[in-house]
């Protein structure tokens, strides 16, 4: 019988281990995996590039050629608008159809450069819809029907490789796999339209509207099929520029492998798989390495990079900064329509993130100001602007802007972290370093674009700027380590690109033009480190992030005193004593009738217990709390709430995790008789026996009771620190406030003792500190526990507090959240870690009702990390004032 217990328990191992990864690590790892595979299989391709010829290329282009292809890929951009065009009339949306057509733009493009394969547009697109308070049901309907028609068109094009109307042979055989791929895409086509005859396409995607008529799939099938045409036309348009004999049919199957390459990589944008494919299918046709270089770059460009800057120019208005929060029901609904990127990557699919969306996109477009500014330095400039703009400042002047464009590009990386999250100082500076960017941006080379650009982001974030509100931001060692890898990666990128490039440019230029170039390409080295030396230095003297105290300051006498105050006028709760403890924080809300005690831990304001005060405040004082701790970008949770309080919370955009229960003995119905108290009454009568003593006594508390409670305390502890938050530990000042109950052996020696709390509710009473002596007999807590039971009895408490049993009843219903299914494995086989069910067992002796008691927290927390950092604050060495 062990080999099987042994095997049940590998088996609870295993689903234990299914569910912390399935849902996030393994998916997350297939796409990374891909892309190390494609790193590797191309590195021979990239290889060959030759990048200083790939940047004079590229120099040579006439401007009005980049215009005109540039146009195109507006265009090819603008035709997936077709996809909400037809969304909006098969599911009758009341949305303008410019509305539509500019948030398809802001859907598509942050889908081509995030997701690719049209999984991160659908979930923008409901958020987008959502704005505009379109029913919840219409938006997950047509995000459903989306989903199933963007590959149609792909599966169309694959097609038309498979019967040679494009040649697609080569870079088949070249990469055999491709084949699969190919035939996987274009069997879709064919599934599509036998899926939408079936009555589950009818219910749950057409919304119970029946089959597609024939009219409404062409058109799906047309849309689709308008976007991965105009993409491959704008692929062979850019390759033609620069190989002519590059033939439409030619450039459309590449595209299309290359296309199919990226979907089943599941990298964001396509990234690497898409690439490597096109270059290595573009060789195999003969063309120079460099030259097909220049095509996927200028492609990612034109059809990726410029289109989601101007989605991102017209997301930053889309959103109103006070938005409505969406509801948890509505919450459900859209988790269903999400799809599979957005439970992989979890953007755009938290609705918390509604009101962040316009923010985000203006903290990304100062991130990619500052890395448009480093690549501008790194770059070769064009010779021409060189000698204009040597005519105008010296050439001293030239290389110092160029040195402060470095500066200011990495500090705008680093800014936009702020701007993401409406920190008003980082407002003020980032704007006046876009401003000094375009003008070192002119001053080095007189690279207007740049300028321009900047300028655009400047004139934004002046629109914007009545969305920044917050003090300050919680900066911790793990923020400062990532940005600070993030700056250096990027810094050591501007490092390569301009040693690299610049020397490699200079072979094609005459020799005369050495002697006026910008900067010398050995001093790149230099420039890149003094740059992020002085950004950082900058900016920590500044201290941009720095989040100012937070209020989480020192509960002091006065504070006690008015904590005294309210509660003679106010009912406590079974928390309420905690809060003398002199680590935590009081905020008073509604011109304090309201009292909300918390500690923080890291980004996060941990609320104890519920708010206290009038019920029919309560609601409204959450909402102040909140929009305290928004100011400061932290989020506010609340540990150990009731049944009765969870309406609040629910309305407010909570979601709940149960901790466990908390035993209450009805001291109406507590007795020692029947044959289910044997054992009680036993433990009681040879107490007794014994001559074993209780006693009650009252503050004020005298130093050598104390004293003897220290000792025993120190003993019960063994060197283990003590705990807090929820938790009542060994100090004087404390003790001072409540009785203490002892129990004394024959020798009239303290074996154990008992703190109590005050009844703040009228009814209950409470254990806080329960220690005893190592050389107690067995029982000894039992026989305190029915003592102070019959104690309080007498003195006409209705009910005694046994304390919580965590993770009780936790997760054992089917349909219970993942998380609390973890929670219940644990309960069960974490009996070496903590007894949870051995102390279940201990306190049901005593008959008690179990109360639940839950976490209530936000949907944008992770809620695996907030039990972690609640573990860590219970388990903080406890410290008033801190």
């Amino acid at each position: 019988m062990k080999w099987i217990r042994e095997i049940a328990y590998k088996l609870h191992l295993i689903k234990l281990v299914s569910i912390l990864y399935r849902a996030r690590v393994l998916r997350f790892l297939l796409p990374v995996a891909i892309i190390a595979f494609v790193y590797f299989e191309g590195k021979k391709q990239f290889r060959e590039i030759h990048w200083g010829r790939m940047i004079h290329e590229f120099h040579h282009m006439h401007p009005f050629t980049i215009f005109l292809l540039l146009s195109f890929s507006m265009l090819a951009v603008s035709v997936m608008s077709t996809y909400d065009l037809l969304i909006r009339k098969h599911f009758h949306l009341k949305i303008g159809v410019w509305d539509t057509i500019r948030y398809g733009w802001i859907a598509n493009t942050s889908n081509n450069l995030i997701g690719f394969a049209g999984l991160t547009g659908a979930g923008l697109r409901s958020i987008l819809y959502r704005n505009r308070e379109v029913p919840i049901g219409s938006i997950a309907a047509s995000v459903a029907f989306l989903s199933t028609i963007t590959f149609t068109g792909l599966s169309l094009l694959a097609w038309l490789c498979i019967i040679s109307i494009f040649p697609v042979q080569a870079l088949l055989n070249a990469h055999p796999w491709l084949t699969y791929a190919m035939w996987a895409i274009a069997l879709y086509l064919p599934l599509f339209v036998l899926l939408q005859r079936t009555s589950l396409f009818s219910k749950w995607i057409n919304r119970n509207r029946g089959q597609l008529t024939w009219r409404i799939m062409t058109a799906s099938v047309g849309s689709s099929f308008l976007e991965w045409f105009f993409a491959g036309m704008t692929f062979w348009l850019i390759g033609a520029t620069f190989i002519p004999e590059l033939t439409f049919t030619n450039a459309l199957g590449i595209y299309t492998l290359a296309a199919i390459a990226g979907i089943i990589s599941m990298a964001p944008g396509g990234i690497g798989g898409f690439d490597l494919t096109a270059i290595l299918g573009l060789q195999l046709l003969g063309f120079p390495p460099d030259k097909c270089a220049v095509i996927l770059v200028l492609f990612r460009i034109l059809y990726y990079f410029v289109p989601w800057l101007i989605g991102l120019m017209m997301a930053a208005f889309e959103f109103p900064m006070n938005r409505k929060r969406t509801e948890q029901s509505d919450n459900g609904i859209m988790d269903r329509a999400l799809n599979i990127w957005q439970s992989v990557w979890r953007w755009p699919g938290q609705f918390a993130f509604i009101g962040e969306v316009g923010a985000w996109s203006l903290g990304k477009l100062v991130f990619a100001s500052g890395v448009i500014l480093l690549l501008s330095a790194a770059t070769p400039a064009l010779l021409y602007r060189i000698h204009f703009t040597e005519e105008l400042v010296s050439f001293q002047i030239m290389r110092l802007s160029h040195q402060l464009s470095i500066i200011i590009g990495i500090m705008l990386i680093m800014l936009s972290r702020g701007i993401s999250l409406r920190v008003k100082r980082a407002y003020y500076w980032t704007l006046f370093l876009l401003c000094a960017g375009s003008f070192f941006a002119l001053a080095k080379a007189f690279d207007y674009e740049e300028a321009i650009f900047l300028l655009i982001v400047a004139l934004l974030l002046w629109i914007s700027r009545h969305r920044f509100y917050r003090l300050a931001i919680p900066v911790g060692i793990y923020n400062v380590l990532g940005w600070g890898l993030i700056t250096l990666l990027i810094t050591y990128g501007y490092y390569l690109i301009a040693s690299h490039s610049y020397p490699a440019f200079l072979k094609h230029l005459p020799r005369k033009a050495h002697t006026t170039w910008l900067i010398d390409p050995s001093q790149h080295t230099i420039a890149a480190i003094f740059g992020l030396l002085v950004a950082w230095l900058f900016l920590s003297l500044l201290y941009m992030f720095r989040p100012k105290p937070l209020a989480v300051l020192e509960t002091a006498e006065d504070e006690q005193l008015k904590l005294k105050a309210f509660l003679e006028k106010e009912q406590g709760n079974l928390l309420t004593h905690m809060l003398f403890t002199g680590d935590k924080s009081f905020f008073w809300a509604m011109k304090d009738q309201v009292l909300i005690p918390y500690a923080k831990i890291r980004n996060k304001l941990v609320v104890l217990g519920d708010p206290l005060g009038p019920k029919s405040m309560i609601s409204e004082a959450i909402q102040q709390f909140q929009q305290f701790a928004d100011q400061f970008a932290v989020e506010v949770v609340f540990y150990q709430t009731t049944p009765d309080y969870l309406p609040f919370y629910h309305e407010n955009g909570y979601r709940f995790f149960k901790l466990g229960e908390e035993a209450l003995v009805h001291l109406d119905n507590f007795t020692l008789v029947g044959k289910q108290n044997a054992s009680l009454r036993a433990v009681k009568n040879r107490f007794e026996r014994e001559n074993f003593q209780f006693k009650i006594v009252h503050p004020p508390h005298d130093k050598q009771l104390l004293k003897k409670l220290s000792f025993i305390s120190d003993q019960w502890l063994d060197g283990k620190h003590e705990k807090g938050y929820s938790l009542g530990w060994f100090d004087e000042d404390y003790l001072q406030l409540a009785p203490i109950a002892l129990l004394k052996n024959s020798d009239d020696q303290i074996i154990a003792f008992a703190s109590l709390t005050p009844a703040y509710d009228g009814t209950t009473l409470s254990v806080d500190l329960m220690r005893y002596l190592k050389s107690t007999p067995n029982g000894t807590m039992d026989q305190l526990f029915i003592c102070l039971m019959e104690w309080a009895k007498t003195e006409g408490y209705a009910q005694f507090n046994l304390g919580m049993a965590p993770l009780s009843s936790v997760g054992q219903s089917q349909n219970a959240i993942k998380e609390e299914k973890l929670a219940r494995i644990l309960f069960e086989y974490g009996g070496s870690w903590y007894g949870f069910v051995g102390l279940r067992r201990y306190k049901d002796k005593f008959s008690p009702h179990w109360e639940p008691r839950y976490l209530a927290y936000p949907s944008t927390v992770s809620l695996p990390l907030l039990l972690v950092e609640l573990v860590r604050l219970i388990s903080r060495h406890p410290n008033k004032n801190k």
